[in-house]
């Protein structure tokens, strides 16, 4: 028997019947196999892995109906809000309410209640999952800023093996992620805030509450004595990912807290960001935000402490 040039040999001996037919389409099943389902090939009868579903459902209604679905959020095993030892780990597919009543959070961030406040609506609040926010990769994802400024570590599954990767590699560029096609996004943990450290989270949208953030941002510091030992400070709405502000942050480090090192780190923070005009506001505006959002967060925690000095 002799091939002819121009025909496939999986072709070739399945015509022949040497192979199951079947065995002519396993080079298509192949490269299926190795190419991201992200809407450039996208197989009918691939399983669709969904949070609540709050937000691919209005970005991809129409191909979402038609996939086949497997919602995390019905996953016991994914929902657990737990501490074990110094760290606090979360479900990928734990609610934002489950968050929010959480007892070890209520214990280690007695300003959470109003930071959820400005995170969605209630019935969304109720179906909308961490993992779900952070998987999004929306560069204005509440609950990914609020992570980023506790520096959070995620952990990948494939189903046999894991990996953990801290939060703030995983945005390699506008809704690119370091991520693989058989992974989903198994838990979030971080290290829980010590008795010497403070957080706070703010939001600047069209309506208080509810609505998408033209910014936000978040601050997670540690003092010892007067003088800042640690800092993490994010920011959502100025550059195609969310983003950590490590220049900024790693200024903050062995400085007293006083106008002067809170001006010189806004200014350090406008170098680090890359915002655009659109329609949350301009480019100007949301440079603005930012700065405003970093005084907030200063005022917010230490205004009314004794010795300290935040003139703004």
């Amino acid at each position: 028997m002799q091939q002819r040039n121009d025909e496939e040999p999986a072709t070739f001996v399945a015509d022949k019947q040497i192979l199951p037919a079947w065995f002519a389409g396993i080079k298509q099943r192949l490269y299926i196999l190795k190419t991201e389902l992200n809407g450039r090939l996208h197989p009918a009868n691939a399983m669709e892995l969904v949070g609540g579903g709050t937000d691919v459902y209005v970005q991809k209604h129409d191909t979402m109906k038609e996939a086949s679905i497997r919602f995390l959020l019905d996953d016991t095993q994914l929902k657990d809000i737990t501490q074990q030892g110094n760290r606090c780990i979360i479900g990928a597919s734990a609610t934002v309410t489950a968050v929010c009543e959480s007892p070890v959070m209520q214990q280690y961030f007695p300003r959470l209640n109003d930071h959820i406040k400005l995170v969605s609506s209630t019935p969304i609040r109720n179906i909308a999952t961490i993992g779900g926010n952070l998987i999004n990769a929306s560069p204005i994802g509440d609950f990914t800023i609020f992570l980023l400024a506790l520096d959070a570590m995620v952990v990948f599954s494939n189903g046999e093996q894991t990996r953990e990767l801290p939060l703030r590699q995983l945005y390699k560029d506008y809704k690119l992620l370091d991520k693989q096609p058989d992974e989903y996004l198994q838990s979030i943990w971080f290290e829980l805030p010590g008795a010497n450290t403070t957080f706070n989270f703010e939001k600047v949208s069209k309506r208080t509450n509810l609505d998408i953030a033209s910014v936000n941002s978040a601050m997670s510091i540690t003092l010892q004595g007067d003088i800042i030992s640690a800092a993490k400070i994010s920011a959502g709405g100025v550059a195609p990912v969310p983003k950590l502000l490590e220049k900024t942050s790693a200024f903050l480090k062995g400085r007293p807290v006083n106008d002067s090192v809170i001006s010189e780190a806004i200014a350090i923070a406008q170098t680090e960001i890359s915002p655009i005009s659109d329609a949350r506001g301009t480019a100007e505006y949301k440079r603005l935000l930012l700065g405003q959002l970093i005084k907030a967060h200063f005022l917010t925690l230490f205004s009314g402490s004794e010795n300290r000095s935040v003139l703004i």
